[in-house]
């Protein structure tokens, strides 16, 4: 799920001259002191934003057992709401007292790594070797791995089984079929899809699997595959197949529409599925459809890593490496992605997975080919997410066309 916790430039670059000073951090010997690697570690402080529940005790007790499994006698899981995880990273820095692990949002990790707050996971002899390429390019900044991200989420069409099977409609493979489907399952109070598209990085967040799919860039806005996609979303809007409101609904009322019998298809992420298997409703799950025959479903990923701070104690990183190691074994990889509805991101767990999780089966697909958001621009892309949600607000607000949108954003 995307996260509105991205880190603005303006406040990362507060971050750089802090983590000059940071050494000493998560209970160093002292202010530019580094302890042997041959210290005993009794010890760990870890801060993520899994501040509520179930998600606190569920990861508590994951970190505490993968404790155990290295020597660590004590984990101390500390969680704050995810608006606020950056600001206390900031605050850390300053007072030297940096975890000694941090629990990062993936669109976050290089700016962080920019800042030079994070340790290259190599220098402990940890690679990513056999994870899907989405999650290794969001933890990697100048050729090094900063994250090892356990599990992944992303963008897929879920649609009411019943509601299709009624009005004999398949779920859509390809644009065409999505236009067609959408306006003939429009009836009544019931549109046909659903989508987000609101004036924030959520509504950039799910324009993204039209764009990518089409072959659009971030790097290039206004080229013609943006402007289609543009399109796409414009005409659905249009004839009716999608509500106007969309350009006001966050995922959540997504959702909330799709459940209520107000919409026949949605586009969204696992993590609504509980709420769907609560409200009994009978849903698949499909990857984003192409627009032409060579393309390939792309969608954004979304999920968080595990991190090691420089904290200057060096045998605290070689422990803090060893936890993050751990969280990301197999089993607790299988353990997490079942418990947070997320997907493994080892691509060797997928079979499995989609075995033991068929609900899941459409969002593990998409996974597979899912792209990092800061994969190409890194520290830039919130930037870029803001002309990108302003293009889609212009257009489906009758502003811009398609074709000037994005550069009447402010695309370059």
């Amino acid at each position: 799920m995307i996260k509105k916790r991205l880190v603005a430039a303006a406040v990362v670059a507060t971050l750089v001259p802090l983590t000059l000073a940071a050494c000493g951090g998560g209970g160093s010997n002292g202010p530019g002191s580094s302890s042997s690697s041959s210290e005993t570690v009794d010890s760990l402080t870890v801060l993520d934003y899994y501040s509520d529940e179930p998600s606190h005790s569920l990861i508590g007790d994951q970190l505490s057992k993968c404790g155990t499994s290295i020597g660590v006698a004590k984990v101390d899981h500390q969680s704050v709401p995810g608006p606020t995880l950056i600001q206390k990273v900031l605050q850390q820095a300053s007072s030297k007292t940096l975890p000694d692990v941090l629990m990062l949002d993936n669109p976050d990790i290089q700016q962080i790594a920019e800042a030079g707050a994070l340790a290259p996971l190599g220098d402990f002899g940890i690679n990513a070797d056999g994870y899907a390429p989405g999650p290794v390019s969001a933890a990697t900044y100048d050729g090094q791995l900063y994250g090892l991200q356990p599990g992944a989420n992303t963008l897929a069409i879920f649609y009411n089984k019943d509601v299709l099977a009624k009005a004999g409609v398949q779920p859509p493979k390809t644009w065409d079929e999505l236009k067609t489907a959408a306006k003939k399952l429009t009836s009544g109070k019931q549109y046909g899809f659903a989508f987000n598209a609101t004036a924030d990085y959520e509504g950039a967040w799910q324009f993204l699997p039209p764009m990518w799919t089409n072959g659009g860039d971030e790097t290039d806005l206004k080229s013609p595959q943006v402007a289609e996609a543009l399109q796409l979303w414009k005409g659905l809007v249009d004839d009716g197949s999608v509500s106007k409101s969309a350009v006001n609904w966050k995922q959540s009322d997504v959702n909330d529409q799709f459940i209520a019998g107000k919409a026949a298809m949605m586009l969204n992420g696992p993590w609504q599925i509980p709420s769907l298997q609560k409200a009994k409703v009978n849903f698949g799950v499909v990857p984003f459809p192409i627009n032409k025959p060579d393309q390939t479903s792309i969608a954004p990923l979304g999920g968080e890593a595990w991190t090691v701070p420089e904290t200057g104690n060096d045998a605290k990183k070689a422990k803090a490496a060893e936890l993050v190691k751990c969280m990301n074994t197999d089993d607790n990889q299988m353990l997490r992605a079942k418990q947070g509805g997320l997907v493994p991101t080892k691509v060797a767990l997928y079979d499995q997975y989609k075995k033991e999780v068929p609900s899941m089966a459409g969002f593990t697909d998409a996974v597979a080919n899912a792209r990092a958001r800061t994969g190409k621009l890194g520290a830039k892309w919130p930037d870029t997410a803001k002309v990108i949600y302003t293009g889609m607000q212009l257009v489906l607000t009758g502003q811009a066309a398609p074709a000037d949108a994005m550069a009447k954003a402010g695309a370059s």
